[in-house]
């Protein structure tokens, strides 16, 4: 039953602040957090995106040099929840303060963090800064959660200084500049949709297969492809004014920079069981 004006200066008011020096730390936040037409509004006259604004207007006031945000924006809307999570970096960078933000949305964490701990069943599985968790994973649940990646078995046929090749069966191989695996040694590989180019030619190193699916989603092309031996593979094309696409049911080429494929030792538990989120 209390105002944004009362819910934000509480906290100093119940630490003993003297009263102007409240108000003067109440507005100076209120002026960050951009919400100085709605100091006189109840919670239920706010719209959701407010609502949350309150509520970390509410704990900068604390003063703290460490906030905990849980899932602080899981309730809002995509458009709201999109510009929210900006400012909320916003401020805790004009603040010089920490924050631990706890999100199962994945692109909310790589786009706010400036290190990022990927946690399954209570456990960090992986940590570090969101670029080298999304190129360079370590583990293969993170490559997995974070982003998007398509994910093919095979054995390494051959090492050599400037990488490996891998034979995927079915008279496939593919390169990668990874030489830290063994020959002979089952192994996983794994690339993003986004680094995957297809055409109707063989490039260096290039996978051939079938178009089964095509979704269009805002500026991107998604398509599914099948691969000799029944396997799909996704790839992302960004969609250009004038270009052409390929049809459904039409043969492609896909290739694939060998820096862009990342080489994992078979799971022992089996590769859907270290995938699995349960």
């Amino acid at each position: 039953h209390m105002t944004v004006w009362d819910n934000i200066i509480y906290g100093p008011k119940v630490k003993g602040y003297p009263l102007e020096e409240a108000e003067d730390l109440a507005r100076e936040t209120i002026e960050m957090i951009k919400i100085s037409a709605k100091i006189d509004s109840y919670p239920d006259e706010l719209s959701g995106g407010t609502q949350q604004k309150t509520a970390v207007a509410r704990a900068l006031m604390s003063r703290s040099s460490l906030l905990l945000l849980d899932e602080p924006l899981g309730a809002l809307d995509l458009k709201v929840r999109t510009v929210l999570r900006y400012e909320i970096r916003r401020i805790v960078k004009d603040l010089g303060l920490t924050a631990l933000h706890v999100t199962h949305d994945q692109e909310e964490a790589m786009s706010i963090s400036d290190r990022v701990v990927v946690m399954r069943k209570g456990r960090i599985v992986e940590a570090g800064r969101p670029l080298e968790l999304y190129m360079r994973p370590k583990r293969l649940f993170t490559a997995n959660f974070v982003g998007e990646a398509n994910f093919l078995t095979g054995d390494i046929s051959k090492v050599a200084e400037n990488g490996s090749i891998i034979d995927l069966g079915d008279n496939m191989k593919l390169a990668s500049i990874d030489k830290s695996r063994r020959t002979g040694e089952r192994v996983v590989i794994a690339f993003r949709p986004e680094f995957v180019s297809i055409g109707r030619e063989m490039g260096k190193n290039a996978l051939p297969g079938r178009i089964i699916n095509t979704i269009y989603s805002g500026n991107l092309l998604r398509l599914t492809i099948e691969l000799p031996g029944g396997n799909e593979i996704t790839v992302k094309k960004t969609i250009r004014s004038g270009e052409t696409f390929p049809r459904l049911g039409e043969k492609v080429m896909v290739n694939i920079p060998p820096e862009n494929v990342l080489v994992y030792p078979y799971p022992e538990g089996g590769l859907h069981r270290e995938l699995s989120l349960e």
